[in-house]
Protein backbone atom coordinates (compact mmCIF):
# COMPACT_ATOMS: atom_id res chain seq x y z
CA UNK A 1 0.00 0.00 0.00
CA UNK A 2 2.84 2.44 0.93
CA UNK A 3 4.70 1.43 -2.21
CA UNK A 4 1.34 2.79 -3.88
CA UNK A 5 1.45 5.78 -2.71
CA UNK A 6 5.24 6.32 -3.25
CA UNK A 7 4.72 5.84 -6.84
CA UNK A 8 0.95 7.68 -7.33
CA UNK A 9 3.26 10.80 -5.37
CA UNK A 10 5.83 10.05 -8.02
CA UNK A 11 3.78 10.31 -10.68
CA UNK A 12 1.95 13.40 -9.59
CA UNK A 13 5.18 15.44 -8.74
CA UNK A 14 6.30 14.19 -12.37
CA UNK A 15 3.62 15.42 -14.12
CA UNK A 16 3.77 19.01 -12.32
CA UNK A 17 7.44 19.19 -13.20
CA UNK A 18 6.58 18.60 -16.77
CA UNK A 19 3.98 21.10 -16.99
CA UNK A 20 6.26 24.03 -15.37
CA UNK A 21 9.27 22.85 -17.38
CA UNK A 22 6.89 23.26 -20.51
CA UNK A 23 5.64 26.32 -19.42
CA UNK A 24 9.11 27.63 -18.90
CA UNK A 25 10.49 26.78 -21.98
CA UNK A 26 7.32 28.55 -23.69
CA UNK A 27 8.05 31.89 -22.13
CA UNK A 28 12.27 31.72 -22.78
CA UNK A 29 11.22 30.85 -26.54
CA UNK A 30 8.33 34.04 -25.76
CA UNK A 31 11.14 36.60 -24.60
CA UNK A 32 13.22 35.77 -27.43
CA UNK A 33 10.79 36.63 -29.84
CA UNK A 34 10.15 40.30 -27.79
CA UNK A 35 14.10 40.53 -27.90
CA UNK A 36 13.40 40.19 -31.90
CA UNK A 37 10.86 42.50 -32.54
CA UNK A 38 11.70 44.63 -29.97
CA UNK A 39 14.98 45.51 -31.92
CA UNK A 40 12.62 46.09 -34.73
CA UNK A 41 10.90 48.66 -33.04
CA UNK A 42 14.07 50.51 -31.80
CA UNK A 43 14.53 50.77 -34.98
CA UNK A 44 11.31 51.88 -36.21
CA UNK A 45 12.21 54.46 -33.49
CA UNK A 46 15.09 55.92 -34.59
CA UNK A 47 14.09 56.47 -38.06
CA UNK A 48 10.73 57.86 -37.23
CA UNK A 49 12.46 60.50 -35.11
CA UNK A 50 14.82 61.10 -37.88
CA UNK A 51 12.14 61.36 -40.90
CA UNK A 52 9.31 62.19 -38.97
CA UNK A 53 7.45 63.89 -42.15
CA UNK A 54 8.05 61.32 -44.01
CA UNK A 55 7.29 58.65 -41.77
CA UNK A 56 3.71 61.05 -41.15
CA UNK A 57 2.89 61.29 -45.06
CA UNK A 58 3.54 57.73 -45.76
CA UNK A 59 1.39 56.35 -43.11
CA UNK A 60 -1.40 58.61 -44.73
CA UNK A 61 -1.51 55.84 -47.49
CA UNK A 62 -2.29 53.01 -45.69
CA UNK A 63 -5.80 51.88 -45.52
CA UNK A 64 -6.77 52.28 -41.92
CA UNK A 65 -9.95 50.54 -42.41
CA UNK A 66 -8.14 47.22 -43.25
CA UNK A 67 -5.83 47.56 -40.55
CA UNK A 68 -8.62 48.33 -38.12
CA UNK A 69 -10.23 45.12 -39.29
CA UNK A 70 -7.27 42.95 -38.59
CA UNK A 71 -7.04 44.30 -35.22
CA UNK A 72 -10.85 43.87 -34.26
CA UNK A 73 -10.28 40.39 -35.97
CA UNK A 74 -6.52 39.42 -33.81
CA UNK A 75 -8.70 40.64 -30.27
CA UNK A 76 -11.87 38.45 -31.20
CA UNK A 77 -9.59 35.57 -32.55
CA UNK A 78 -7.66 35.69 -28.43
CA UNK A 79 -11.12 35.84 -27.31
CA UNK A 80 -11.49 32.64 -28.51
CA UNK A 81 -8.28 30.74 -28.17
CA UNK A 82 -8.99 31.60 -24.16
CA UNK A 83 -12.22 30.27 -24.77
CA UNK A 84 -10.83 26.82 -26.40
CA UNK A 85 -8.56 26.31 -23.29
CA UNK A 86 -11.46 27.00 -20.67
CA UNK A 87 -13.74 25.01 -22.52
CA UNK A 88 -11.14 22.18 -22.34
CA UNK A 89 -10.31 22.54 -19.22
CA UNK A 90 -13.80 22.09 -17.99
CA UNK A 91 -14.24 19.05 -20.33
CA UNK A 92 -16.10 20.16 -22.80
CA UNK A 93 -14.02 18.91 -26.15
CA UNK A 94 -16.20 19.38 -28.83
CA UNK A 95 -16.64 23.10 -27.27
CA UNK A 96 -12.97 23.96 -27.42
CA UNK A 97 -12.21 22.12 -30.67
CA UNK A 98 -14.98 24.70 -32.48
CA UNK A 99 -13.58 27.72 -30.80
CA UNK A 100 -9.82 27.03 -32.03
CA UNK A 101 -11.19 26.45 -35.55
CA UNK A 102 -13.48 29.95 -35.32
CA UNK A 103 -9.35 31.08 -34.27
CA UNK A 104 -8.11 29.61 -36.85
CA UNK A 105 -10.97 31.07 -39.51
CA UNK A 106 -10.06 34.83 -37.69
CA UNK A 107 -6.41 33.99 -38.52
CA UNK A 108 -6.87 32.92 -42.13
CA UNK A 109 -8.99 35.82 -42.23
CA UNK A 110 -6.44 38.40 -40.81
CA UNK A 111 -4.35 37.00 -44.00
CA UNK A 112 -6.15 37.77 -46.64
CA UNK A 113 -7.00 41.04 -45.50
CA UNK A 114 -3.30 41.48 -45.18
CA UNK A 115 -2.53 40.13 -49.02
CA UNK A 116 -5.29 42.60 -50.06
CA UNK A 117 -3.44 45.48 -48.76
CA UNK A 118 -0.25 44.55 -49.68
CA UNK A 119 -1.82 43.49 -53.28
CA UNK A 120 -2.46 47.48 -53.14
CA UNK A 121 0.21 49.19 -52.44
CA UNK A 122 2.24 46.43 -55.05
CA UNK A 123 -0.35 47.45 -57.77
CA UNK A 124 0.63 51.07 -57.05
CA UNK A 125 4.30 50.08 -57.46
CA UNK A 126 5.19 50.38 -53.82
CA UNK A 127 7.31 47.16 -52.97
CA UNK A 128 10.90 46.79 -51.29
CA UNK A 129 13.47 47.84 -54.30
CA UNK A 130 10.58 49.04 -56.73
CA UNK A 131 11.39 51.55 -59.15
CA UNK A 132 8.34 53.67 -57.95
CA UNK A 133 9.91 53.18 -54.23
CA UNK A 134 13.29 54.24 -54.98
CA UNK A 135 11.94 57.73 -56.39
CA UNK A 136 10.84 58.54 -53.14
CA UNK A 137 12.27 60.32 -50.00
CA UNK A 138 14.53 58.56 -48.21
CA UNK A 139 12.35 58.62 -44.92
CA UNK A 140 9.47 57.67 -46.91
CA UNK A 141 11.40 54.54 -48.43
CA UNK A 142 12.39 53.29 -44.88
CA UNK A 143 8.84 53.68 -43.72
CA UNK A 144 7.51 51.23 -46.60
CA UNK A 145 10.71 49.03 -45.93
CA UNK A 146 9.96 48.78 -42.59
CA UNK A 147 6.61 48.36 -43.07
CA UNK A 148 6.72 45.73 -45.12
CA UNK A 149 8.98 43.72 -43.05
CA UNK A 150 7.54 44.06 -39.94
CA UNK A 151 3.97 43.51 -41.64
CA UNK A 152 5.41 40.52 -43.16
CA UNK A 153 7.27 39.26 -40.03
CA UNK A 154 4.05 39.47 -38.30
CA UNK A 155 2.19 37.56 -41.15
CA UNK A 156 4.56 35.06 -40.62
CA UNK A 157 4.02 34.03 -37.22
CA UNK A 158 0.01 34.16 -37.70
CA UNK A 159 0.51 31.37 -40.03
CA UNK A 160 2.80 29.40 -38.42
CA UNK A 161 0.32 30.23 -35.12
CA UNK A 162 -3.01 28.94 -37.67
CA UNK A 163 -0.52 25.83 -38.72
CA UNK A 164 0.06 24.80 -34.75
CA UNK A 165 -3.89 25.54 -33.74
CA UNK A 166 -4.56 23.29 -36.20
CA UNK A 167 -2.90 20.81 -35.25
CA UNK A 168 -3.59 20.95 -31.66
CA UNK A 169 -7.37 20.57 -32.76
CA UNK A 170 -6.37 17.35 -34.18
CA UNK A 171 -4.69 16.48 -31.15
CA UNK A 172 -7.49 17.54 -28.95
CA UNK A 173 -10.01 15.06 -31.19
CA UNK A 174 -7.79 12.27 -30.67
CA UNK A 175 -7.85 13.41 -27.04
CA UNK A 176 -3.88 13.63 -27.29
CA UNK A 177 -4.43 16.54 -25.91
CA UNK A 178 -7.01 16.81 -22.87
CA UNK A 179 -8.53 18.37 -19.36
CA UNK A 180 -5.77 16.37 -18.12
CA UNK A 181 -2.48 17.44 -19.93
CA UNK A 182 -3.85 20.87 -21.68
CA UNK A 183 -0.25 22.77 -21.62
CA UNK A 184 0.34 21.99 -25.43
CA UNK A 185 -3.19 23.78 -25.84
CA UNK A 186 -2.14 26.77 -23.59
CA UNK A 187 1.13 27.40 -24.49
CA UNK A 188 -0.34 27.69 -28.04
CA UNK A 189 -2.44 30.00 -26.62
CA UNK A 190 0.54 31.94 -25.56
CA UNK A 191 1.87 32.44 -28.51
CA UNK A 192 -1.25 33.10 -30.39
CA UNK A 193 -1.51 36.22 -27.93
CA UNK A 194 2.02 37.09 -28.38
CA UNK A 195 1.02 37.30 -32.02
CA UNK A 196 -2.01 39.39 -30.87
CA UNK A 197 0.14 41.73 -28.84
CA UNK A 198 2.76 42.32 -31.42
CA UNK A 199 -0.31 43.81 -33.73
CA UNK A 200 -1.51 45.18 -31.68
CA UNK A 201 2.12 48.00 -31.33
CA UNK A 202 1.72 47.85 -35.16
CA UNK A 203 -0.75 49.30 -35.71
CA UNK A 204 -0.65 52.46 -34.05
CA UNK A 205 2.65 52.90 -35.54
CA UNK A 206 2.18 52.17 -39.17
CA UNK A 207 -1.52 53.33 -39.88
CA UNK A 208 -2.15 56.07 -36.63
CA UNK A 209 0.36 58.41 -36.81
CA UNK A 210 -1.06 60.82 -39.73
Amino acid sequence: MRNTVDRNEGSISEKHLDYAGAKMGMWIFLFTEILFFGGLFLLYSVYRVKYLADFHSSASELDIVLGTANTIILLTSSMFMALSISSLRKGRKGRSILFQLITIGLGVFFLVNKYFEWSAHIHQGIYPDSPVLLDMARGRIIFFSLYYVMTGLHGLHVLIGVAIIAVMAAFTQRETVSPLDFVKLENTGLYWHFVDIVWIYLFPLFYLIT
